[in-house]
């Protein structure tokens, strides 16, 4: 029998019904342990003050941050990421100390480098040697905490080159040849793989094992387990036998409201499985 899985919220996509700084304690209300983030300001280096409210809300509410992206542009806008930006570099730069001290402080060790769109008037070379430096940068920085720097395929955005598993095991190993750094994982999101058309079979049983991070929701329509037609039980458990013991990250759209959603699915005393084993090793 595999080991009980252990959920996060994200906090930017789910818990949506109050403003940001109250999802951490409405996702503990709602009997999780754990959460995760996308970057919560608009801009790379926010204020000491948003910084600071920001750890608060999630020491106050007692949960554990287990995620959290780097700078990524304007999301709400079509940008992902900043990585292989040429002309974005320097506030890249700016973004990381940033990322490392809340990681530093919530004792967080897993960041998103979501490696942007292709850019008119860029070659792919061009931004692809940009990505390399910047994705070795962010790593020893982060390897400072013992933090590793996931690399995530994406849907829904035809400019952002990593569709597939493949792909983005593709990036980690030639940022580790070419870079040394070797804190780079693989951000196995299933979601976005079946909606890119990977098989996402074939990707588990070839990469499960290089899986440093895994996010779900189902396909089609990004919603709640059981809302679509994605095996999501069997794709666990087969990461889940390939190694991977880490959380399950719910990254999905709810069909109703964030708690009625989560009943539809996720009993109440199964969402927060492993919590103790999680904060010893944070």
């Amino acid at each position: 029998m595999p080991s009980p899985r252990r959920y996060a919220v994200n906090l930017s996509i789910l818990f949506t019904e109050v403003p940001f700084l109250e999802r951490p304690q409405a996702a503990a209300d709602a009997g999780f342990d754990a959460v995760e983030s996308w970057w919560p300001w608009p801009t790379a280096t926010p204020s000491q003050e948003e910084v600071d409210a920001f750890v608060q809300a999630i020491e106050s509410a007692g949960v554990q941050l287990v995620g959290l992206n780097f700078f990524a542009g304007d999301m709400p806008g079509g940008d992902r990421g900043l990585f292989a930006w040429p002309e974005r570099e320097e506030e890249l730069r700016a973004n990381i100390p940033v990322v490392v001290e809340i990681g530093r402080r919530l004792g967080c060790r897993a960041f998103n480098g979501l490696y942007g769109n292709r850019v008119v008037g860029v070659d792919a070379e061009t931004a692809d040697a940009q990505a390399t430096t910047m994705l070795g940068e962010a790593a020893a920085a982060v390897a400072e905490i013992d933090g590793t720097v996931l690399i995530e395929p994406v849907s829904g955005t035809p400019a952002y080159p990593l569709k597939t598993a493949a792909e983005a095991v593709a990036v980690i190993d030639r940022v580790r040849a070419e870079t040394g750094a070797e804190n780079l994982g693989f951000l196995c999101d299933l979601y976005h793989l079946a909606a890119n058309g990977d098989d996402v079979e074939a990707a588990v049983q070839t990469y499960g094992g290089r899986a440093a991070h895994v996010q779900i929701a189902d396909n089609p329509g990004r919603g709640e387990p059981g809302t679509g037609d994605l095996d999501l039980d069997r794709y666990l458990d087969e990461l889940a036998q390939q190694g991977y013991s880490g959380y399950v990250a719910l990254e999905y759209k709810t069909t109703s409201t964030t708690t009625e959603g989560l009943d539809a699915w996720l009993p109440r005393a199964e969402r927060s499985a492993g919590a103790d084993s999680a904060r010893s090793h944070a």
